[in-house]
């Protein structure tokens, strides 16, 4: 599919970019004054240069095989029939996946931005007289919102262009009641049509802001000298990656891609993090969290991950999944997804104490 490969462009420029930025980030000089501003080792207990490379490379392989394990589960699984799209349990996993997903929004990314954006190393003007977290998150919610719309129309254009001489052949007569029925397949082939562009649609974007916190959080741990943090980052982000993957595999295997396009974004959502691992282990020379480039250029990634992942999760995943037909006629399984929801969320903010 064009659209699945000009999105993995844009990712890939999009990552080459960031890179390319942070090499370049220089100190402020009217805030060199501020203490926790100053570039360069601070004496610590817990900065420990060889012991936290240790644990980076430790981390990488961890989250690796994490991140394999949670997007490839529902692509394994679907050739067993209870664990299938259709089946409920499916559901109940995936909601609990869509918790983990919209307390990573909530919990981990936006509270980064805020972090990051109100930082005291930044001038006061314009960033303490102006919400600007908020503000990108909302705009990118409403850009995700676009995206999602514009794409779903572009595609039934397309579908609609490519029958548009069904019911002009139709003979008229003797065969107008054969006509009706094959008006009434076509149409049923149209929704399920539809429903399959969008869970495709929602896969791409989905992966697409998933990468891009992933880098973030990747780039913040293989630049850090602090072994305490680096110690309870593995065990978060482990958990963070098998869930959240498992979201997205879910997503992927209901977009019913090829083989070559579902292990291409497997293969994405699996190397994101610990890539961006390394490529903060190269710029540990040159990159200073506390530069003023460094905090705007994370502060404003995280908002922007935020809004699309909090759109995401509650108009996407949650929304469609708890307004659709199958949960609002059971009772009995809308109440497992919602305690699973729960479940999801409530684990992934508790994360939020460590990492």
């Amino acid at each position: 599919m064009a659209s699945t490969h000009q999105i993995y462009k844009l990712m890939i420029i999009a990552i080459l970019f960031l890179s390319y930025t942070l090499t370049s980030l220089t100190e402020n000089t009217e805030l060199a004054s501020v203490p926790q501003c100053k570039s360069g080792p601070h004496a610590s207990f817990c900065n420990n240069n060889k012991e936290s490379t240790k644990l980076k490379i430790i981390a990488i392989f961890s989250i690796l095989v994490a991140s394999i394990i949670g997007v490839s589960l529902p692509l394994f699984t679907q050739r067993v029939p209870a664990l299938g799209p259709d089946r409920d349990l499916f559901v109940v996993v995936k909601a609990l996946a869509s918790g983990v997903i919209l307390a990573t929004g909530y919990m981990h990314v936006l509270p980064d931005s805020f972090y990051d954006l109100n930082s005291p190393c930044l001038p006061r003007n314009p960033w303490k007289k102006f919400p600007f977290t908020t503000f990108i998150a909302m705009l990118s919610a409403l850009i995700t919102l676009m995206v999602d719309s514009y794409a779903m129309s572009w595609h039934k254009k397309r579908m609609l262009k490519s029958q548009a001489n069904v019911v002009e052949t139709l003979e008229s007569g003797s065969k107008e009641l054969e006509s009706k029925n094959g008006i009434i397949v076509a149409d049923r082939k149209d929704d399920a049509k539809s429903q399959l562009i969008r869970h495709q649609v929602i896969a791409q974007v989905l992966e697409l802001g998933i990468v891009v916190h992933s880098v973030v959080i990747g780039l913040a741990m293989g630049a850090s000298d602090n072994k305490c943090t680096i110690r309870s980052l593995i065990a978060a982000l482990c958990f963070h990656q098998l869930f959240e993957g498992m979201g997205l595999g879910g997503c992927i295997l209901q977009a019913q891609y090829g083989k070559k396009t579902s292990w291409t974004m497997v293969f994405f959502f699996s190397v994101t993090t610990p890539l961006g691992i390394v490529l903060g282990m190269l710029l540990q020379t040159v990159y200073s969290p506390t530069s003023p480039t460094a905090l705007i250029v994370v502060g404003v990634l995280n908002a922007c991950s935020a809004g699309l992942l909090n759109y995401m999760a509650l108009v996407d995943l949650l929304g469609a999944d708890f307004l659709g037909p199958k949960l609002q006629g059971n009772m009995k399984l809308q109440t497992m997804a919602y305690v699973a929801v729960f479940l999801g969320a409530g684990g992934m903010s508790l994360m939020a104490k460590w990492a």
